[in-house]
Protein backbone atom coordinates (compact mmCIF):
# COMPACT_ATOMS: atom_id res chain seq x y z
CA UNK A 1 0.00 0.00 0.00
CA UNK A 2 1.20 3.51 -0.83
CA UNK A 3 1.20 6.06 2.00
CA UNK A 4 0.21 9.59 0.97
CA UNK A 5 1.34 11.04 4.27
CA UNK A 6 4.14 13.60 4.18
CA UNK A 7 6.20 15.78 6.48
CA UNK A 8 7.18 19.34 5.56
CA UNK A 9 8.81 21.83 7.88
CA UNK A 10 8.40 19.25 10.63
CA UNK A 11 4.62 19.21 10.17
CA UNK A 12 2.91 15.88 9.49
CA UNK A 13 0.05 15.80 6.97
CA UNK A 14 -2.23 12.92 5.98
CA UNK A 15 -1.66 13.80 2.31
CA UNK A 16 0.31 16.45 0.40
CA UNK A 17 -2.73 18.44 -0.75
CA UNK A 18 -3.38 21.72 1.07
CA UNK A 19 -5.60 24.64 0.16
CA UNK A 20 -3.52 27.72 -0.55
CA UNK A 21 -4.09 30.99 1.24
CA UNK A 22 -6.88 32.47 -0.89
CA UNK A 23 -10.68 32.86 -1.03
CA UNK A 24 -11.24 29.06 -0.64
CA UNK A 25 -9.63 29.22 2.81
CA UNK A 26 -11.30 32.43 3.95
CA UNK A 27 -13.45 31.06 6.76
CA UNK A 28 -14.39 28.02 8.82
CA UNK A 29 -17.29 27.09 6.55
CA UNK A 30 -15.04 26.75 3.50
CA UNK A 31 -12.18 24.98 5.25
CA UNK A 32 -14.51 22.52 6.97
CA UNK A 33 -16.06 21.59 3.62
CA UNK A 34 -12.57 21.10 2.24
CA UNK A 35 -11.54 18.82 5.09
CA UNK A 36 -14.70 16.75 4.67
CA UNK A 37 -13.77 16.31 1.01
CA UNK A 38 -10.34 14.97 1.96
CA UNK A 39 -7.83 17.84 1.88
CA UNK A 40 -4.86 17.31 4.15
CA UNK A 41 -4.53 20.90 5.22
CA UNK A 42 -5.28 24.54 4.56
CA UNK A 43 -3.33 27.77 4.69
CA UNK A 44 -5.86 30.23 6.13
CA UNK A 45 -6.42 33.31 4.02
CA UNK A 46 -3.86 35.95 4.94
CA UNK A 47 -4.52 37.83 8.18
CA UNK A 48 -3.31 41.37 8.71
CA UNK A 49 -3.30 44.26 11.15
CA UNK A 50 -4.89 47.67 11.03
CA UNK A 51 -5.68 49.64 8.93
CA UNK A 52 -8.65 47.49 7.91
CA UNK A 53 -8.97 45.95 4.45
CA UNK A 54 -11.70 47.13 2.09
CA UNK A 55 -12.13 45.16 -1.14
CA UNK A 56 -13.57 46.27 -4.49
CA UNK A 57 -15.89 44.70 -7.04
CA UNK A 58 -15.42 43.07 -9.43
CA UNK A 59 -12.32 41.10 -8.46
CA UNK A 60 -11.57 38.39 -11.03
CA UNK A 61 -10.53 38.33 -14.66
CA UNK A 62 -9.99 35.08 -16.56
CA UNK A 63 -7.79 33.75 -19.36
CA UNK A 64 -9.66 31.28 -21.58
CA UNK A 65 -8.72 28.89 -24.35
CA UNK A 66 -10.64 29.10 -27.62
CA UNK A 67 -13.12 26.52 -26.32
CA UNK A 68 -13.76 28.83 -23.30
CA UNK A 69 -11.96 26.65 -20.76
CA UNK A 70 -10.38 28.79 -18.05
CA UNK A 71 -6.63 28.24 -17.71
CA UNK A 72 -5.84 31.29 -15.59
CA UNK A 73 -7.43 33.71 -13.16
CA UNK A 74 -6.27 37.24 -12.40
CA UNK A 75 -7.49 38.59 -9.08
CA UNK A 76 -7.36 41.99 -7.42
CA UNK A 77 -8.72 40.78 -4.09
CA UNK A 78 -6.79 41.77 -0.97
CA UNK A 79 -6.05 39.82 2.20
CA UNK A 80 -8.86 38.86 4.59
CA UNK A 81 -11.38 41.62 5.21
CA UNK A 82 -12.90 39.73 8.14
CA UNK A 83 -12.04 40.84 11.71
CA UNK A 84 -8.87 39.24 13.06
CA UNK A 85 -10.56 38.00 16.23
CA UNK A 86 -13.26 36.23 14.19
CA UNK A 87 -10.65 34.45 12.06
CA UNK A 88 -8.64 33.41 15.11
CA UNK A 89 -11.72 32.04 16.87
CA UNK A 90 -12.64 29.97 13.82
CA UNK A 91 -9.09 28.65 13.53
CA UNK A 92 -9.21 27.55 17.17
CA UNK A 93 -12.50 25.75 16.53
CA UNK A 94 -11.15 24.01 13.45
CA UNK A 95 -8.04 22.85 15.29
CA UNK A 96 -10.18 21.27 18.00
CA UNK A 97 -12.63 19.68 15.57
CA UNK A 98 -10.09 18.46 12.98
CA UNK A 99 -6.97 17.48 14.96
CA UNK A 100 -5.60 15.29 12.14
CA UNK A 101 -5.56 18.14 9.60
CA UNK A 102 -3.02 20.91 9.11
CA UNK A 103 -3.88 24.58 9.45
CA UNK A 104 -1.22 27.14 8.64
CA UNK A 105 -1.80 30.77 9.50
CA UNK A 106 -0.84 33.19 6.73
CA UNK A 107 0.09 36.67 7.91
CA UNK A 108 1.09 40.02 6.43
CA UNK A 109 2.26 43.21 8.13
CA UNK A 110 4.18 46.40 7.33
CA UNK A 111 7.97 46.36 7.64
CA UNK A 112 7.87 46.85 11.37
CA UNK A 113 9.30 44.37 13.86
CA UNK A 114 6.60 44.81 16.46
CA UNK A 115 3.81 44.49 13.90
CA UNK A 116 5.15 41.20 12.53
CA UNK A 117 5.95 39.73 15.92
CA UNK A 118 2.69 40.66 17.64
CA UNK A 119 0.60 39.34 14.73
CA UNK A 120 2.62 36.13 14.57
CA UNK A 121 2.15 35.53 18.30
CA UNK A 122 -1.62 36.08 18.10
CA UNK A 123 -1.94 33.66 15.19
CA UNK A 124 0.33 31.08 16.82
CA UNK A 125 -1.79 31.21 19.97
CA UNK A 126 -4.82 30.12 17.93
CA UNK A 127 -3.25 26.68 17.60
CA UNK A 128 -1.97 26.69 14.02
CA UNK A 129 0.79 24.18 13.29
CA UNK A 130 2.78 26.74 11.33
CA UNK A 131 2.88 30.31 10.06
CA UNK A 132 3.26 31.41 6.44
CA UNK A 133 4.66 34.87 5.74
CA UNK A 134 2.86 36.41 2.76
CA UNK A 135 5.65 38.33 1.03
CA UNK A 136 4.23 37.95 -2.44
CA UNK A 137 0.88 39.67 -3.03
CA UNK A 138 1.52 41.84 -6.15
CA UNK A 139 -1.46 44.19 -5.93
CA UNK A 140 -3.13 46.47 -3.43
CA UNK A 141 -1.06 45.49 -0.43
CA UNK A 142 2.28 46.17 -2.15
CA UNK A 143 1.19 49.76 -2.69
CA UNK A 144 1.06 49.95 1.12
CA UNK A 145 4.62 48.65 1.48
CA UNK A 146 3.59 45.04 2.12
CA UNK A 147 3.34 41.83 0.09
CA UNK A 148 5.65 41.81 -2.93
CA UNK A 149 7.15 45.15 -1.85
CA UNK A 150 8.76 43.12 0.94
CA UNK A 151 9.31 39.93 -1.05
CA UNK A 152 11.29 41.68 -3.79
CA UNK A 153 13.89 42.94 -1.32
CA UNK A 154 16.09 40.10 0.00
CA UNK A 155 17.11 42.09 3.07
CA UNK A 156 13.45 42.52 3.99
CA UNK A 157 12.79 38.82 3.33
CA UNK A 158 15.57 37.77 5.66
CA UNK A 159 14.65 40.30 8.33
CA UNK A 160 10.94 39.48 8.32
CA UNK A 161 11.63 35.77 8.52
CA UNK A 162 14.04 36.28 11.40
CA UNK A 163 11.55 38.46 13.33
CA UNK A 164 8.86 35.81 13.16
CA UNK A 165 11.27 32.99 13.99
CA UNK A 166 12.25 34.93 17.12
CA UNK A 167 8.62 35.47 18.09
CA UNK A 168 7.15 31.96 17.76
CA UNK A 169 8.32 28.39 18.25
CA UNK A 170 6.36 26.78 15.42
CA UNK A 171 7.48 26.21 11.81
CA UNK A 172 7.72 29.29 9.61
CA UNK A 173 7.07 29.15 5.86
CA UNK A 174 8.22 32.18 3.85
CA UNK A 175 5.98 32.70 0.82
CA UNK A 176 7.93 34.07 -2.13
CA UNK A 177 6.89 36.25 -5.02
CA UNK A 178 7.71 35.11 -8.58
CA UNK A 179 7.99 38.74 -9.66
CA UNK A 180 11.77 38.78 -9.34
CA UNK A 181 14.70 38.24 -11.70
CA UNK A 182 16.22 35.31 -9.79
CA UNK A 183 14.15 33.30 -7.30
CA UNK A 184 17.32 32.01 -5.64
CA UNK A 185 18.05 35.43 -4.14
CA UNK A 186 14.91 35.75 -1.95
CA UNK A 187 14.88 31.99 -1.28
CA UNK A 188 18.44 32.16 0.06
CA UNK A 189 17.44 35.19 2.14
CA UNK A 190 14.54 33.25 3.65
CA UNK A 191 16.93 30.40 4.47
CA UNK A 192 19.35 32.85 6.08
CA UNK A 193 16.49 34.22 8.16
CA UNK A 194 15.75 30.76 9.50
CA UNK A 195 12.72 29.70 7.45
CA UNK A 196 11.74 26.06 7.89
CA UNK A 197 10.38 26.08 4.34
CA UNK A 198 9.43 28.36 1.47
CA UNK A 199 6.05 28.49 -0.25
CA UNK A 200 6.00 29.40 -3.92
CA UNK A 201 4.92 30.75 -6.22
CA UNK A 202 2.65 33.56 -5.19
CA UNK A 203 0.67 35.12 -8.02
CA UNK A 204 2.30 36.61 -11.13
CA UNK A 205 1.83 40.34 -11.66
CA UNK A 206 -0.28 40.82 -14.78
CA UNK A 207 -3.00 42.56 -16.73
CA UNK A 208 -5.12 39.71 -17.98
CA UNK A 209 -7.04 41.50 -20.68
CA UNK A 210 -8.69 44.67 -21.95
CA UNK A 211 -12.40 45.23 -22.50
CA UNK A 212 -12.38 46.75 -25.98
CA UNK A 213 -15.84 48.29 -25.50
CA UNK A 214 -15.06 50.16 -22.29
CA UNK A 215 -11.32 50.41 -23.08
CA UNK A 216 -10.35 49.40 -19.55
CA UNK A 217 -8.37 46.45 -18.16
CA UNK A 218 -10.37 43.56 -16.76
CA UNK A 219 -11.61 43.01 -14.14
CA UNK A 220 -13.12 46.48 -14.37
CA UNK A 221 -14.08 48.55 -11.34
CA UNK A 222 -16.38 51.44 -12.23
CA UNK A 223 -14.70 51.98 -15.58
CA UNK A 224 -11.11 51.40 -14.53
CA UNK A 225 -8.82 48.41 -14.10
CA UNK A 226 -5.45 47.59 -12.59
CA UNK A 227 -2.76 44.95 -12.50
CA UNK A 228 -3.47 41.88 -10.40
CA UNK A 229 -2.20 38.46 -9.39
CA UNK A 230 -2.29 35.73 -12.05
CA UNK A 231 -2.70 32.06 -11.10
CA UNK A 232 -4.00 28.79 -12.51
CA UNK A 233 -2.84 26.15 -14.98
CA UNK A 234 -1.03 28.69 -17.15
CA UNK A 235 1.50 29.57 -14.43
CA UNK A 236 2.51 25.96 -13.71
CA UNK A 237 5.66 26.06 -15.91
CA UNK A 238 6.90 29.15 -14.06
CA UNK A 239 6.27 27.48 -10.71
CA UNK A 240 7.97 24.23 -11.77
CA UNK A 241 11.06 26.15 -12.87
CA UNK A 242 11.35 28.08 -9.61
CA UNK A 243 10.75 24.94 -7.53
CA UNK A 244 13.49 23.12 -9.42
CA UNK A 245 15.95 26.00 -9.05
CA UNK A 246 15.53 26.15 -5.28
CA UNK A 247 15.83 22.38 -4.98
CA UNK A 248 19.03 22.11 -7.03
CA UNK A 249 21.07 25.26 -6.43
CA UNK A 250 23.76 25.08 -3.71
CA UNK A 251 22.58 28.28 -1.99
CA UNK A 252 19.14 26.83 -1.28
CA UNK A 253 19.62 23.06 -1.22
CA UNK A 254 17.96 21.53 1.81
CA UNK A 255 15.34 24.27 2.03
CA UNK A 256 11.95 22.59 2.11
CA UNK A 257 9.38 23.62 -0.49
CA UNK A 258 5.60 23.94 -0.34
CA UNK A 259 4.82 24.21 -4.05
CA UNK A 260 2.04 26.37 -5.51
CA UNK A 261 1.12 27.21 -9.07
CA UNK A 262 -1.38 25.65 -11.46
CA UNK A 263 -1.77 22.33 -9.66
CA UNK A 264 -4.99 20.84 -11.02
CA UNK A 265 -4.42 17.08 -11.13
CA UNK A 266 -2.47 14.39 -9.28
CA UNK A 267 0.04 14.42 -12.12
CA UNK A 268 0.76 18.13 -11.54
CA UNK A 269 1.40 17.41 -7.88
CA UNK A 270 3.67 14.46 -8.71
CA UNK A 271 5.75 16.65 -11.02
CA UNK A 272 6.32 19.24 -8.29
CA UNK A 273 7.22 16.53 -5.78
CA UNK A 274 9.62 14.94 -8.27
CA UNK A 275 11.36 18.33 -8.54
CA UNK A 276 11.78 18.60 -4.78
CA UNK A 277 8.54 19.83 -3.22
CA UNK A 278 7.47 18.26 0.06
CA UNK A 279 3.80 19.17 -0.32
CA UNK A 280 1.59 21.23 -2.64
CA UNK A 281 -0.98 23.98 -2.30
CA UNK A 282 -4.02 24.42 -4.55
CA UNK A 283 -6.30 27.40 -5.13
CA UNK A 284 -7.53 27.99 -8.69
CA UNK A 285 -8.50 24.38 -9.40
CA UNK A 286 -10.66 24.32 -6.27
CA UNK A 287 -12.30 27.60 -7.30
CA UNK A 288 -13.11 26.26 -10.76
CA UNK A 289 -14.12 22.69 -9.94
CA UNK A 290 -14.93 22.53 -6.23
CA UNK A 291 -13.30 20.87 -3.25
CA UNK A 292 -14.06 17.29 -4.34
CA UNK A 293 -11.25 17.42 -6.92
CA UNK A 294 -9.02 16.29 -4.07
CA UNK A 295 -10.64 12.86 -4.27
CA UNK A 296 -9.24 12.37 -7.77
CA UNK A 297 -5.92 13.86 -6.68
CA UNK A 298 -5.57 11.43 -3.78
CA UNK A 299 -6.70 8.40 -5.79
CA UNK A 300 -4.57 9.28 -8.81
CA UNK A 301 -1.42 9.94 -6.81
CA UNK A 302 -1.87 6.70 -4.86
CA UNK A 303 -2.36 4.74 -8.09
CA UNK A 304 0.75 6.31 -9.63
CA UNK A 305 2.80 5.40 -6.57
CA UNK A 306 1.54 1.81 -6.60
CA UNK A 307 2.34 1.45 -10.30
CA UNK A 308 5.88 2.77 -9.79
CA UNK A 309 6.51 0.89 -6.55
CA UNK A 310 6.77 3.99 -4.38
CA UNK A 311 5.63 3.28 -0.84
CA UNK A 312 5.80 6.90 0.31
CA UNK A 313 6.02 10.47 -0.99
CA UNK A 314 9.64 10.53 0.16
CA UNK A 315 10.47 7.69 -2.26
CA UNK A 316 10.16 9.94 -5.31
CA UNK A 317 10.57 13.39 -3.81
CA UNK A 318 13.33 15.15 -5.74
CA UNK A 319 14.04 12.25 -8.11
CA UNK A 320 13.89 14.58 -11.12
CA UNK A 321 16.15 17.22 -9.57
CA UNK A 322 19.44 15.62 -10.61
CA UNK A 323 18.25 15.48 -14.22
CA UNK A 324 17.41 19.20 -14.18
CA UNK A 325 20.59 20.92 -15.38
CA UNK A 326 21.85 24.09 -17.02
CA UNK A 327 21.69 24.18 -20.84
CA UNK A 328 25.47 23.88 -21.03
CA UNK A 329 25.26 20.40 -19.50
CA UNK A 330 22.99 18.97 -22.23
CA UNK A 331 24.23 16.46 -24.80
CA UNK A 332 24.64 18.20 -28.16
CA UNK A 333 25.29 14.83 -29.83
CA UNK A 334 21.81 13.55 -28.95
CA UNK A 335 19.98 13.40 -32.30
CA UNK A 336 16.26 12.86 -32.90
CA UNK A 337 14.23 12.52 -36.10
CA UNK A 338 10.45 12.71 -36.43
CA UNK A 339 8.56 9.59 -37.49
CA UNK A 340 4.98 9.69 -38.85
CA UNK A 341 2.67 6.69 -38.48
CA UNK A 342 0.87 6.47 -41.83
CA UNK A 343 -1.97 4.36 -40.41
CA UNK A 344 -2.68 6.80 -37.59
CA UNK A 345 -2.33 9.92 -39.78
CA UNK A 346 -5.61 11.70 -40.56
CA UNK A 347 -3.92 13.81 -43.27
CA UNK A 348 -4.82 17.13 -41.67
CA UNK A 349 -1.51 18.66 -42.72
CA UNK A 350 -0.84 20.54 -39.50
CA UNK A 351 2.63 19.04 -39.18
CA UNK A 352 3.52 20.14 -42.70
CA UNK A 353 2.26 23.70 -42.23
CA UNK A 354 4.07 24.12 -38.91
CA UNK A 355 7.33 22.80 -40.30
CA UNK A 356 7.07 24.53 -43.68
CA UNK A 357 6.08 27.96 -42.38
CA UNK A 358 7.88 28.21 -39.07
CA UNK A 359 10.55 25.52 -38.78
CA UNK A 360 12.88 23.61 -41.11
CA UNK A 361 10.91 22.47 -44.21
CA UNK A 362 11.54 18.85 -43.25
CA UNK A 363 8.15 17.31 -44.19
CA UNK A 364 7.19 16.43 -47.76
CA UNK A 365 3.65 15.86 -49.09
CA UNK A 366 3.12 13.14 -51.71
CA UNK A 367 -0.07 12.03 -53.40
CA UNK A 368 -1.14 8.48 -52.62
CA UNK A 369 -1.99 6.26 -55.62
CA UNK A 370 -5.29 5.37 -54.01
CA UNK A 371 -6.05 9.02 -53.22
CA UNK A 372 -5.21 11.18 -50.26
CA UNK A 373 -1.89 12.51 -49.01
CA UNK A 374 1.20 10.95 -47.49
CA UNK A 375 3.46 12.97 -45.20
CA UNK A 376 7.14 12.00 -45.12
CA UNK A 377 9.95 13.35 -42.93
CA UNK A 378 13.10 14.45 -44.80
CA UNK A 379 15.79 13.26 -42.40
CA UNK A 380 18.52 15.48 -43.80
CA UNK A 381 16.43 18.56 -42.99
CA UNK A 382 14.85 17.39 -39.71
CA UNK A 383 16.60 18.89 -36.67
CA UNK A 384 14.52 16.98 -34.14
CA UNK A 385 12.82 20.08 -32.73
CA UNK A 386 9.57 18.06 -32.22
CA UNK A 387 7.22 20.93 -33.19
CA UNK A 388 5.38 18.58 -35.59
CA UNK A 389 4.73 16.10 -32.79
CA UNK A 390 3.21 18.76 -30.58
CA UNK A 391 0.88 20.24 -33.21
CA UNK A 392 -0.37 16.83 -34.39
CA UNK A 393 -3.93 16.27 -33.09
CA UNK A 394 -3.55 12.46 -33.03
CA UNK A 395 -1.81 11.01 -29.98
CA UNK A 396 1.36 9.08 -30.85
CA UNK A 397 0.91 9.58 -34.59
CA UNK A 398 4.22 11.45 -34.66
CA UNK A 399 7.04 10.21 -32.46
CA UNK A 400 10.69 11.11 -32.12
CA UNK A 401 13.34 8.46 -32.78
CA UNK A 402 16.92 8.66 -31.55
CA UNK A 403 19.55 8.19 -34.28
CA UNK A 404 23.37 8.03 -34.21
CA UNK A 405 23.13 6.75 -30.64
CA UNK A 406 26.77 5.62 -30.61
CA UNK A 407 28.12 9.16 -30.52
CA UNK A 408 29.72 10.23 -27.21
CA UNK A 409 28.10 12.63 -24.75
CA UNK A 410 29.21 16.14 -25.74
CA UNK A 411 28.34 19.42 -24.04
CA UNK A 412 28.73 22.92 -25.48
CA UNK A 413 31.72 23.84 -23.28
CA UNK A 414 33.48 20.78 -24.79
CA UNK A 415 32.33 21.40 -28.38
CA UNK A 416 35.05 22.20 -30.96
CA UNK A 417 32.99 25.13 -32.29
CA UNK A 418 32.81 26.82 -28.89
CA UNK A 419 34.98 29.96 -29.24
CA UNK A 420 35.72 30.04 -25.51
CA UNK A 421 37.11 26.52 -25.71
CA UNK A 422 39.25 27.47 -28.68
CA UNK A 423 40.53 30.54 -26.84
CA UNK A 424 41.44 28.43 -23.82
CA UNK A 425 43.43 26.11 -26.02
Amino acid sequence: MSDLGCIIGGIESINPFWLASAPPSDKKYNVERAFKAGWGGAVWKTLGVDPPVVNVTSRYGVHRTQDRRIIGINNIELISDRPLDVNLREIEEMRREWPDRVIIGSIMAPMDEEAWKSLAIKVANSGVQGIELNLGCPHGMCERGMGSAVGQDPEFVEQTTRWVREAVNIPVFTKLTPNVTDIIVPAAAAKAGGAHAVSLINTVNSVIGVDLDTMAPTPTVDGRGTHGGYCGEAVKPIALHMTAEIARQPETQGLEISAIGGITTWRDAAEFIALGAGAVQVCTAAMLYGFRIVEDMNEGLAAFMRDKGYRSIADFKGKATAQTVDWNELNINHDLKARIDDEACIECGRCFIACEDTAHQAIRIDAKPEGGRKFTVIDDECVGCNLCMHVCPVKDCITMEAVDTDRPYLTWPEHPKNPLRKAAE
